[in-house]
């Protein structure tokens, strides 16, 4: 008895001449891993959530790893006070307004990504 035809995985590089969007995200992994393009959508979907639990104030560590991509913080940024500068479009003198404190998330991209970026 034959067992049956499993659906050709793409391997190697990937060719990209445009950003993807979602869809075409999901379509390019699903070629890569072998599954439908539905389970690759809960996956990016899946991932999505770790990173929100992760980054969640009060609940979640404030950082996330995704291992060889990117390192996700969140960072508090101190209140700002109101002050003097110049606008650097036109030249002339202004007043900057004040900005309370508050959470944001900065990426860092980890070796792999930079090295690809040289």
């Amino acid at each position: 008895m034959m067992a049956p035809s499993k659906k050709q995985c793409v391997a190697g590089p990937l060719k990209v001449s445009k950003p993807f969007n979602k869809s075409q995200i999901s379509g390019a992994i699903a070629d890569m891993v072998c599954v439908s393009k539905k389970d690759a959508n809960c996956m990016i979907d899946a991932m999505f959530e770790v990173i929100v639990a992760h980054l969640k104030k009060r609940s979640g560590p404030g950082e996330f790893t995704f291992p060889g991509v990117a390192k996700f913080r969140v960072i508090n940024k101190p209140a700002t006070k109101a002050r003097q500068g110049i606008n650097p479009f036109t030249g002339e003198s202004m007043m900057f307004a004040a900005k309370p404190a508050r959470n944001i998330v900065k990426v860092r991209a980890l070796k792999k990504i930079k090295d690809i970026a040289k």
